[in-house]
């Protein structure tokens, strides 16, 4: 479509369609904005902010925008670094020397793009039994990171993306300019922009003008107010409004704050990866949808979603803030960007190639190692699942090949006449095999106790009410889970039968936890963020 080409005329029906479900006065929603070329094409508020007292969202309404706040902390470092206070190939722990000495240097850049192979703290906490709702401080998530010295992989050979990377550095942010996160982002960004609803929220529990509630479903099916305990910074705890973002959005295209060689270098990949440019820059993603590049961010918090995106090359910018956590701003930024192409609605799929999923459904392990993937179905549709991972749309990728439809995810895979599955991830090819469909008979020998002194973690299996249990004890908190064997040496750690309401199947919605691999002197522990956490046998 040409600067000229013109819009289909019933676009704004067709995008109001897209967010019907939620469009409702007894349901939480979702403001929209779309522009091409700076001018704004279509605007649409849905559903409510505050569903007790019937205060519909409107563009002024604040909502939590997540882990788009990560590439406004790289922007301020960008500037920090601009003016000598920092560099991005530092050293981390030049700058927090109260961290573990990694294996191997770990830079500033390493963080902002994902590659510096440390592990989630945010996850950490879920694994160990911290109930991410429970109140909690940065000083606790300090004890966290610095309690873990191992690491996922070696400094800028992989990605996983990581949340502990941007709470370091918006500690050293905050360290090198002498000033609090707020104040340096008010005085760097958001004042010179305009943007005068644009903050970091640090509580869930703080009151601010305009505030949306964010909402989840509760077990009972309805609508119920979500938070988090944790105390959010850099990472991911500011709050924003449409207008906000759209000027926001404007600065990208045509920098008013920052350069745009920053902004260049924020969107170029921040590694390449065995050849192959990784789509995390610094801060932003960086991928292609119908031949067009495609530049944000997205962020997921305690009942929000959200995506904020440009596709420079059709002048098209797409922000979706909601106050709801069934959303899925990423996919829908793609659905909206079908409608005004005049596309028909994606994901690019043939019907033979989604019924080719359809047969594939089931979960699948790496061949020689920890990690495990499934496809199901949702809504009538395949969707890519890894443990608490709610379901991707999939989009086809070549002939047979598939990817899930998220900008930070690059897995291909293809399903084999054999049952099992091709997968390339950073272009290494690797097989993975089919487990089980249904629990195996339990394994002989895991029962025991084990433990990693490093970590503080501390395991206790054994037989209980027709379970084998775990029960995790950790420096963070203590949980059980159940562990249902799908081949000789993985177990799924799922939610136990007598503790749920409803324990989903282990292939539903990312139904299990984390995975438990014996081994001759222990078991591994290892989930999306957190790798080869091994806990030795006790005598």
């Amino acid at each position: 479509m040409s600067q000229d080409s013109p819009l289909p005329p019933d676009l704004g029906a067709r995008i109001d369609a897209l967010f019907a479900r939620w469009a409702r006065p007894d349901s939480p929603g979702a403001a929209v904005r779309v522009t091409r070329h700076g001018r704004e094409i279509h605007r649409g508020c849905y559903g409510m902010a505050d569903l007790a007292h019937a205060v519909p969202i409107d563009e002024r309404t604040v909502i939590r925008i997540g882990s788009q706040t990560k590439q406004f902390t790289v922007l301020l470092a960008l500037m920090l670094e601009a003016e000598g206070r920092l560099s991005m190939e530092d050293d981390v722990r030049r700058h927090l020397p109260w961290l573990p000495e990694y294996p191997e240097t770990v830079t500033l850049r390493h963080l902002a793009a994902n590659v510096g192979g440390l592990r989630d703290f945010l996850e950490i906490m879920i694994l160990g039994g911290l109930d991410i709702g429970a109140p909690s401080t940065r000083a606790g998530a300090r004890r966290i990171i610095a309690g873990h010295k191992a690491v996922n992989f070696r400094p800028g050979t992989d990605l996983i993306y990581c949340n502990t990377g941007f709470f370091l550095l918006s500690e050293i942010v905050e360290q090198v300019s002498g000033q609090s996160f707020n104040q340096l982002l008010e005085e760097r960004i958001t004042r010179p922009l305009g943007m005068r609803d644009t903050r970091l929220m640090r509580w869930d529990s703080e009151i601010l003008p305009r505030l949306a509630d964010h909402h989840t479903h509760g077990p009972d099916g309805g609508w119920h107010k979500a938070q988090w305990g944790a105390v959010l910074g850099g990472e991911g705890g500011m709050v924003s409004t449409l207008e906000d973002m759209r000027l926001w959005l404007a600065n990208l295209d045509a920098p008013k704050v920052g350069t745009p060689e920053m902004i260049a270098r924020m969107s170029a990949p921040g590694a390449v990866i065995d050849g192959i440019p990784s789509p995390y820059g610094l801060g932003l993603v960086t991928c292609r949808y119908r031949g067009l590049a495609s530049i944000g961010h997205g962020g997921g918090v305690a009942g929000g979603r959200s995506e904020s995106v440009r596709f420079p090359e059709a002048g098209i910018g797409v922000v979706i803030l909601g106050n709801t956590d069934d959303m899925g701003p990423f996919s829908l930024a793609r659905r909206i960007l079908d409608l005004v192409l005049g596309e028909e609605v994606g994901p690019l799929r043939t019907h033979a190639a989604t019924e080719r999923l359809k047969r594939a459904v089931g979960l699948y392990r790496a061949e020689g190692g920890d990690d495990v993937f499934g496809v199901a179905v949702k809504d009538g549709q395949p969707v890519f699942v890894s443990n608490g991972n709610g379901g991707m749309p999939i989009e086809q990728v070549g002939d047979g090949a598939f990817m899930p439809e998220r900008g930070i995810v690059p897995l291909e895979f293809t399903p084999r006449d054999d049952g099992d599955m091709d997968t390339r991830w950073f272009g290494r090819p690797q097989r993975f095999r089919r487990l089980s469909d249904t629990a195996l008979p339990a394994a002989a020998g895991p029962g025991g106790r084990y433990a990693d002194a490093a970590t503080g973690f501390e395991a206790e299996i054994g037989e209980e009410e027709g379970e084998t249990v775990l029960r995790l004890r950790t420096p963070y908190g203590v949980w059980e889970t159940a562990l249902e064997a799908r081949a000789p040496d993985l177990h799924l750690a799922l939610p136990r039968r007598g503790l749920a309401d409803t324990p989903p199947p282990a292939i539903e919605a990312g139904g299990w936890e984390f995975t438990v691999r014996l081994v001759a002197d222990g078991i591994v522990l290892n989930n999306d963020r957190t790798k080869h956490l091994l806990l030795a046998r006790a005598p």
